[in-house]
């Protein structure tokens, strides 16, 4: 990784009538012109994802990785300009913040909620931005020539603030401002395999020589948003933290209805038993998986990949299980989020 020096933050690289021949129907025509919107605001997303991936070309693994305070960042998605601009978000009271670390499900949380704020309150959610706080250009935390007004500020409430940042490297205003905090954790193992093949199945992001050089660099926390057991052990410190709830990918596999009802009413919404059904019904991996491409673009079949409970199994060799399940039992055995995370049922043979 190379360094960086700059001022501020320790920064270093490392009822319808009938329609008649002379009668327009207004009703299509206003369902036409919000898919017409809606396209837009999907393209722009698109977009910014197209932006990010453009950003990866030429880039080595060893040029891959900047260090902020310590943890290493992918220069492809973040940069030192937007994480010192980033304290100039002003959180609000409803924003919805989803915390997770790299590749435990949060993409496919933030097509529930998309789904559970336009179910309850016929409201589409804007995603005209990167959805995580600490991606993308520094401009949309800064007013300037060509922003009379921080783009941030202009998203209409609820905002959506995903982050894989760890808790003390989030803005000062969600706390402030008293914003919920949603933090999604998945099996270690599950998830180290999922990383692994991100970076294998995009083609403009440089992936590793080997699962076993990722499996080592994972452990040592060498990878983007740095070290997963430090994400987890930290988080687990704020488990009961006023306005914060964990919830676990696996416990929403098994039963996604009951997840989204407990998501529901922590955020304030009051869906209908149908609707919960009816947004669990289309918020199966599967489901959310078909539409990839139509929602994220060329990178979305590889950000909804598997998303299968026990994959880990198809790479681990009996020393690697042995070392996780180790650092699994030195780091978070005995505490409310190891229990939670449910080692014994999900990381064993």
């Amino acid at each position: 990784m190379k360094t960086l020096k700059r001022t501020g933050p320790k920064i270093k690289p490392l009822g319808t009538p009938p329609v008649t021949a002379c009668q327009p129907n207004t009703s299509t025509f206003v369902s036409q012109q919000k898919l017409v919107s809606m396209a837009e605001e999907n393209k722009a997303f698109v977009d910014e994802i197209d932006k990010a991936l453009a950003k990866s070309e030429g880039i080595t693994l060893k040029d891959l990785l900047f260090s902020c305070q310590g943890t290493p960042y992918p220069v492809t998605v973040c940069s030192a300009e937007t994480f010192q601009a980033l304290e100039n978000l002003e959180a609000r009271r409803d924003d919805m913040v989803l915390v997770s670390y790299p590749k435990c499900g949060v993409n496919w949380l933030i097509q529930i909620l998309n789904d559970l704020i336009f179910t309850t309150i016929q409201s589409k959610p804007v995603n005209s931005e990167l959805p995580f706080i600490e991606c993308g250009d520094p401009d949309k935390y800064q007013i300037s020539k060509k922003n009379l007004l921080q783009r941030m500020k202009q998203i209409p409430s609820p905002r959506i603030l995903a982050t894989h940042l760890n808790y003390g490297f989030l803005p000062k205003s969600i706390f402030k401002n008293k914003a919920k905090i949603l933090v999604l954790f998945r099996n270690p193992k599950d998830t180290a395999v999922s990383f692994f093949h991100f970076h294998k199945n995009v083609p403009s992001i440089p992936s590793y020589g080997s699962w076993d050089e990722f499996f080592s660099e994972f452990m040592n926390g060498k990878v983007g948003w740095g070290s997963y057991f430090d994400h987890a052990v930290t988080w687990n410190k704020h488990a009961e933290d006023e306005n914060t709830m964990i919830v676990i990918y696996e416990d929403l596999k098994v039963n996604l209805s009951s997840g989204v009802k407990q998501i529901a009413e922590f955020f304030g919404f009051s869906p209908a038993v149908e609707q919960i059904q009816s947004i669990a019904d289309r918020a199966t991996f599967q489901a959310v998986k078909d539409k990839a491409q139509e929602t994220h673009g060329a990178v979305g079949t590889v950000l909804f990949h598997k998303g299968v409970v026990g994959d880990w199994k198809n790479l681990f060799t009996e020393a690697q299980n042995q070392e996780m399940d180790a650092k699994f039992k030195a780091c978070l055995e005995g505490i409310k989020l190891g229990a939670k995370l449910k080692n014994d049922v999900y990381c064993k043979v």
